[in-house]
């Protein structure tokens, strides 16, 4: 490993442990409630997350185990060990049974809050997926096709989730007024979504939604997403809005988010800093088609270049692509990609691209890449190799193009997500 892709390493790394639930969480939980604190979590760090609040509840604080009590809905893979609250392993990008399973049994636990009990809601990235309690009058099968038709769109995620809301029984504030309104609601959310706003969270299950009925639709429309006629009739059906400020659900709730990419994304700058390059922060909320994002971050890579100045860009956010081949990646590996298809020509570059959670498209497994790096040696492979950059992004298969060259960044499930991180090394 080149000295370059052991400190793009060291860099990813930096920014994953700055939101990782093991460091972060305790300092946000609420004290003791007179009753029971029943703990629902969604997202790729949900079962880390509510080991977290055990060993806080449990161990530091005393609590007696009959008075904690939850539910966390994570993804295939991301189980850690607990001992009061359940783990379900769920799909994730696309839901499957299991994230129903486990939205309906957190809705009917949520109902039973009473007004001595404390309703703790640990959020982060991927609970939209995990959570899949479909609107009345729409199947899983219909949910699912719908999901797959945004994710291949183009769409940034906050237009995802506005869809999602509004056929959901959970998303948008619907959480929040399971029960009798009695209980206390405390969200503690690591966010992953640019500008961090809460009801984008996880598709925001205890927040009031801005978004509406209306909103949703005109996404169907500027997508030309092709969706079931159920589908069509949720989106249609008033009772399917969303919660708004004012409701009663949100009287005694309470939400901060705990972990921001742009925290993330100072860490990994620190690092830079620290090994002596000058820095571009391009900032932490970045979106945009993956390709064409990373031929503008080559350009000022060629530019620095030129100059001689030795510089590192960082950026967080996250990217979208706009499905058109029949290939495998995500963001990270197509921004990647495209880096190396307009820096080839300069083996003193070297970049990574990277999901903080630790998956970057692929099939839902434990095993996906993250995202790739590039260097000297991935640009020496592309002429023996026979590869064509322009080709593979055609077809969006940089995964098959990283396979080739040995560059994917594998690291498993981090348990936490902030979005993504992307690094180039002048």
């Amino acid at each position: 490993m080149s000295d370059k892709r052991a400190l793009l390493r060291a860099i990813f790394d930096a920014a994953v442990a700055a939101a990782h639930p093991d460091r972060i969480l305790a300092a946000h939980l609420p004290s003791l409630p007179r009753g029971r604190i029943i703990c629902l979590a969604a997202g790729k760090g949900a079962a880390a997350m509510a080991a977290a609040a055990e060993r806080h509840y449990l161990d530091t604080l005393g609590l007696a185990p009959s008075r904690l009590t939850g539910i966390a809905t994570t993804r295939h893979g991301h189980r850690v060990p607990t001992r009061a609250i359940d783990v379900i392993e769920a799909g994730h990008p696309m839901p499957d049974a299991e994230g129903l399973r486990g939205a309906e049994a957190s809705l009917k636990l949520a109902a039973t809050a009473t007004a001595d009990d404390l309703l703790l809601v640990l959020l982060s990235g991927g609970g939209s997926a995990n959570w899949i309690l479909p609107a009345a009058g729409v199947t899983l099968a219909q949910k699912q096709r719908t999901t797959r038709a945004l994710l291949r769109s183009g769409a940034p995620i906050g237009e995802v989730n506005t869809v999602r809301k509004h056929l959901s029984r959970i998303k948008g504030g619907r959480l929040a007024g399971a029960g009798s309104n009695a209980a206390e609601i405390v969200t503690l959310a690591i966010s992953d979504v640019p500008r961090d706003e809460p009801s984008a969270i996880a598709s925001g299950p205890t927040v009031p939604d801005p978004t509406t009925l209306a909103d949703a639709r005109a996404l169907v429309a500027r997508y030309q997403l092709d969706i079931d006629d159920a589908v069509r009739t949720a989106l249609d059906d008033p009772h399917n809005e969303s919660c708004k400020p004012g409701d009663t659900a949100f009287t005694r709730a309470r939400f901060a988010i705990i972990a921001r990419p742009r925290q993330s994304l100072d860490a990994a700058i620190k690092v830079a800093r620290d090994a002596g390059y000058a820095i571009a922060d391009l900032g932490a909320d970045l979106e945009g088609e993956a390709r064409d994002v990373a031929a503008a971050h080559a350009r000022l890579a060629r530019e620095a270049h030129a100059a001689g100045k030795r510089l590192a860009i960082l950026s967080g956010g996250e990217l979208t692509v706009t499905v058109r081949g029949n290939g495998r990646g995500g963001p990270n590996q197509e921004y990647a990609l495209a880096l190396a298809q307009h820096l080839r020509d300069l083996p003193d570059i070297a970049a990574l691209a990277a999901d903080t959670d630790g998956a970057d498209g692929g099939a839902g497994n434990a095993d996906d890449p993250a995202g790739a790096l590039i260097d000297a040696t991935t640009f020496a492979k592309i002429a023996p190799l026979q590869l064509d950059p322009a080709a593979y992004l055609t077809n969006n298969d940089a995964t098959t193009f990283f396979e080739k060259t040995d560059d994917l960044l594998v690291t498993g499930p981090t348990l936490t997500n902030v979005n993504d991180i992307r690094v180039i090394l002048v």
